[in-house]
């Protein structure tokens, strides 16, 4: 066999590799939270922390493999180079460990002890910068040094998920609700990190003709809400997002503003006070870029509700808290970060009693 036969034979036991996870992995389950019966809106949760390596990120990290393989920007022997806060670096790195490839992981160092260590979990090197925007040059740097690849999902995330179909989050979540009493949903509501999961669900929504609306919550400090609200991509506010795995200093080339319909600002102790009220309300055990999520939802659920408008609306459990024990979840370190959820969590309690929001 020439030495070209033999690449191609790896990136098709590669290929066929990625597919067979795929087809193991049974979907995430979609959970109807329960709501007073008399706001007439039914909420659903898609539990993205249900996948085997924890969260949301576990799709795109599949997706940017398998973009990589057909384009053969990875053989056999390649390090795989990523620009991550986290999540997708985990995900990254399950999937090198799966191909036999060496993988480093460029965050920053505010990352959370519990993602660095499940990255070296799964075989992965964790190198470490000050600043969030140091990341990508750190990751080019280190691709060219290694001879690798530089995965970069923030350019590639909004291309590398065929937005049409195909298994993807947007048609999941629609064939979930059809046999739910309002099985168009109202509003789908997520966060931007690359920007590729807004712009695969957006996408999707006009592609079939939905007319469900996108909003998309996007922390404080992050560069996505004011470039959306002013038309500018050019917008820079060099500041890292304290809520993990969302918002970004820059405007990301995976961000696609056009899909969204509506987009939120949300405090960041206000992402961590609904991502505690989540636990209780659900059971179940989210990180804070959910948090994020819920905070957007309430005030879309108080608009429907004083309007008498009935419906449904989706968001996402990003990844589960058990990531976060030692921040989120921590009174100490979120005080240390200047993060006090009390008020906003009084603001949740009485929009769940009153039904009004007055946050």
């Amino acid at each position: 066999m020439t030495s070209s036969h033999s690449a191609q034979a790896w990136t098709h036991r590669a290929i066929g590799m990625v597919q067979a996870e795929n087809n193991r992995s049974a979907d995430t389950h979609l959970y109807k939270i329960e709501l007073p019966e008399q706001w007439g809106v039914d909420l659903y949760v898609k539990d993205e922390s249900c996948h085997r390596t924890g969260s949301l990120k576990h799709r795109l990290a599949r997706s940017l493999f398998l973009f990589a393989l057909v384009n053969g920007w990875i053989h056999e022997g390649t390090t795989v180079v990523e620009a991550s806060s986290g999540s997708t670096a985990v995900s990254e790195a399950y999937f090198a460990q799966l191909l036999g490839l060496d993988f480093v992981a460029v965050m920053t160092r505010g990352t959370s002890p519990e993602k660095v260590a499940l990255i070296e979990s799964f075989g992965g090197r964790c190198h470490l910068v000050e600043q969030a925007d140091q990341v990508y040059s750190a990751a080019a740097a280190i691709a060219a040094e290694t001879g690798g690849h530089y995965m970069d999902q923030f350019t590639y995330a909004e291309r590398a998920t065929d937005w049409r179909g195909n298994n993807n989050i947007a048609e999941s979540i629609f064939t979930q609700l059809s046999h739910e009493r309002f099985p168009e949903p109202a509003w789908v509501v997520v966060g931007a990190g690359t920007g590729g999961t807004s712009a695969t669900i957006g996408r999707y929504i006009r592609y079939h003709g939905h007319s469900t609306q996108l909003a998309v919550v996007d922390p404080e400090g992050s560069a996505f809400y004011p470039a959306w609200n002013s038309g500018d991509a050019s917008v820079v506010t060099g500041n890292s997002s304290r809520i993990e795995g969302i918002g970004r200093p820059r405007v990301e080339p995976s961000f696609v503003p056009g899909v969204i319909d509506h987009m939120l600002q949300i405090p960041d102790a206000a992402s961590v006070a609904a991502m505690a009220h989540f636990s209780e309300l659900s059971g179940m055990a989210a990180g804070p870029s959910t948090g994020t999520n819920l905070w957007g939802v309430w005030q879309l659920v108080a608009g429907m509700v004083a309007r008498g408008e009935q419906g449904s609306i989706v968001t996402l459990m990003c990844d589960g808290g058990e990531r976060y024990a030692g921040s989120y979840n921590n009174p100490a370190w979120l005080a240390g970060k200047g993060l006090d959820p009390e008020p906003h969590a009084a603001t949740i309690r009485s929009f769940f009693e009153t039904g009004v929001w007055a946050g």
